[in-house]
Parts: structure tokens; C-alpha cells; sequence
């Protein structure tokens, strides 16, 4: 079984999966596998690893001892081709639909395919949207695009469409790093209806009843991270976020 059949199964066990994301910049680098074994154990369908601009080193390494600790899944969440680790089960191999800067349309991936297939890394296609969020995102600033207005959910039912017809494997509408808002939940609904390909939603969820909300919208996966830094990865936060999740559709 493929990692992204494993999602999908968990998926279609539980009514959505549970993705908590861990940026290695902002971890001590000696609680890397304890935080991924306590997400784990407080109901994690997989691990997400990377970040948009990483100053961190050894970025393999850190995978590596991310893989040791857990039994679900670890994929890379890339911010370019640096961040490719052989540990790892799968990256989601990112393609920013919403932007026009052709080396995160094509040219990363260009450079980035031989090694996964050296590796041995499961690519999961992925049609990945940046949503306006209030603010300059970390993302934002970096991939050197616009998001998506967020008062415009027709264009993102067309963007993630497209990533559906070219044959992608999934859609991420995300809010960014650091967001002010989250992706709005008529979006999410929009595009859920409108295509038949997972959808996974990120950027600024702080709170249970959010994600509950998206995942009721039609979200398949729902990504979680900077709250669980700023709580210091506390596990009943975890564990609420995991509840809220897994129960939406119970």
C-alpha cells in the first residue's frame, strides 16, 4: 500500500485525517521525536516536515529520527529541493497552481524528480493554493506570488479543477505561514463540491471548532501547526484537535 493510500484509508476510517506539521526551525532539534511520537499518540494519521524558508541544517538527519519515532506516515511539506531526505515515506510534490512563478509551477520538480526516484520517496501530487490571508505570508514572500483573494472562491474551484483534470492527486488550499485569517470556510466548500479529488486546508487553524468547521465543508485533511508551536505541542490540544477532526463525520 502506497503512503497516500494509507491516507486515504484513514481517511475513509475516521471522516478526515489529522495532519499536525512540524517546522524544524521551530523546534528544538532534541524534542523533534518526542513532539512527533506525542502527536502520534494523540491520533496524527501522518506527520508533515519542512517549511517554507528552513534555516535549519541536517534537514535528513532530522527526518530521519522523526521516522524512528513514529509508525504513521512522514512526509515532507517542501520549501524547495532542499528539503528532499531518503527517511522519509513521501513528500507532497507541490506544484503552486494559484501562483505564476514557472519554477514552482515545473522547474523545482524538474530538478527534484531524479532524486525522489533515487530515493525511493513516494511524490504525491499535489495542487497547492496560497489563499490571501490578511497579511505577507512567509510563503508569500518567498514563492514570490499573489494568493488567491479570498472573496473569490470561483477562482479557486477553477485552480483546483485544473490540478483535478491534469491528473493531480490532491488540492491544498493554504493560508500560509503566520496567517491573520484562515482559508474561509464557503471556500472550502466551494472547491469540495466542485472537484472530486481530496482536499487538504492549512494555514492559521487555531482552534478545534475550526477545523471541525472545514472538515464539515468538505475538507478531507486539515493541517495544524503553528498553534501547537505557540502551546509548546501540548498533547490535550492534540488531542482535541484530533477529536475534532476524526468526529466531524461520526
Amino acid at each position: 500500500m502506497t503512503t497516500f493510500d494509507t491516507l486515504l484509508a484513514a481517511c475513509a476510517r475516521r471522516g478526515a485525517g489529522f495532519l499536525p506539521y512540524i517546522d524544524p526551525d521551530r523546534l528544538d532539534k532534541a524534542d523533534l521525536a518526542k513532539t512527533a511520537a506525542a502527536c502520534e499518540a494523540q491520533g496524527a494519521d501522518a506527520i508533515l516536515i519542512g517549511g517554507s524558508f528552513l534555516l535549519s541544517t541536517h534537514f535528513d538527519r532530522m527526518v530521519q529520527e522523526v521516522k524512528q519515532a513514529v509508525e504513521v506516515p512522514v512526509i515532507i511539506f517542501p520549501g524547495d529541493t532542499s528539503q528532499i531526505a531518503p527517511a522519509a515515506d513521501a513528500i507532497l510534490f507541490l506544484s503552486l497552481i494559484s501562483g505564476r512563478n514557472p519554477e514552482l509551477l515545473i522547474g523545482q520538480h524538474v530538478k527534484a524528480a531524479p532524486l525522489l526516484k533515487a530515493h525511493g520517496i513516494e511524490p504525491i501530487s499535489t495542487g497547492y493554493v496560497l489563499v490571501d490571508s490578511g497579511q505577507q505570508t512567509t510563503t508569500e514572500y518567498i514563492s514570490n506570488t499573489r494568493p488567491i483573494p479570498r472573496n473569490k472562491p470561483e477562482i479557486a474551484m477553477a485552480h483546483a479543477l485544473a490540478a483535478q483534470y491534469l491528473g493531480m492527486q490532491c488540492v491544498y488550499l493554504d493560508a500560509g505561514s503566520g496567517p491573520q485569517q484562515m482559508v474561509p470556510e464557503e471556500m472550502v466548500l466551494a472547491v469540495s463540491e466542485y472537484t472530486s479529488i481530496p482536499l487538504i486546508v492549512g494555514g492559521g487553524i487555531r482552534e478545534p471548532e475550526a477545523a471541525r468547521k472545514r472538515v464539515a465543508m468538505g475538507a478531507s485533511f486539515i493541517v495544524v501547526g503553528s498553534v501547537l508551536e505557540d502551546r509548546g505541542w501540548d498533547p490535550g490540544l492534540m488531542g482535541a484537535f484530533s477529536d475534532a477532526i476524526h468526529q466531524c463525520n461520526s
